[in-house]
């Protein structure tokens, strides 16, 4: 999470979405940045509301507006997938050095998730109790080029990014059933990249 007090700005931080690079890129322009314990790093819009937007609010200044980068669900979990098979994790229990991506995403839709495949929701990070959009500007992982055109605007200077925490390449295959049930499960993850597909989601 950061936040850029004078441009009225939070940037929340949902894993595996390029927010490592982003962080690097504007660190020295920020006015507060949380980069540990992870909890804190990757606050969701929920918690940002409940514990961290009055730190940073003033009666004569305009509220505080968020924003945030998701990724297609599949995607999202194959780079979680891949980035749990790396070596450090080695008979860790976040490891998945061990199981196929099938199998993870099976476990992911456990009600009782293995700790490999417990990473949340993207959805869950985005949204209010309701399912509606708590984010006041939203983007796709996949057109990130519009979000770095949004804060280059925003914040008043060029961004280079170099990429960071890259998962290690493999091909993924989801076999049709765990497609149809993971569809199914994270339908509100679905619908809301979808939405995005047309650009930039923002709410008032």
């Amino acid at each position: 999470m950061m936040i850029f007090f004078r441009e009225r700005l939070a940037f929340l931080a949902v894993p595996k979405t390029g927010t490592s690079a982003i962080e690097n890129a504007l660190g020295p322009k920020a006015s507060a940045i949380f980069r540990d314990p992870p909890g804190i790093k990757h606050t969701n819009a929920r918690n940002f509301e409940a514990k961290y937007r009055n730190l940073f609010e003033r009666g004569n200044l305009p509220p505080l507006e968020t924003m945030a980068v998701i990724r297609e669900p599949v995607d999202w979990l194959g780079s979680w997938f891949r980035y749990r098979q790396r070596p450090a994790l080695d008979r860790h229990p976040n490891s998945t050095a061990d199981v196929t991506f099938n199998e993870f995403v099976a476990a992911y839709l456990l009600d009782d998730q293995p700790p490999y495949a417990n990473v949340g929701r993207q959805a869950r990070f985005v949204t209010d109790q309701s399912g509606d959009l708590l984010i006041n500007h939203l983007f796709s992982y996949h057109d990130l080029a519009a979000a770095i055109r949004f804060l280059e605007q925003r914040l008043e200077r060029e961004i280079i990014l170099k990429s960071v925490n890259r998962s290690p390449t493999k091909e993924l295959a989801l076999s049709p059933e765990l497609s149809t049930e993971l569809h199914k499960a994270c339908a509100l993850d679905f619908e809301i990249y979808h939405a995005l597909q047309d650009g930039p989601l923002s709410v008032s």
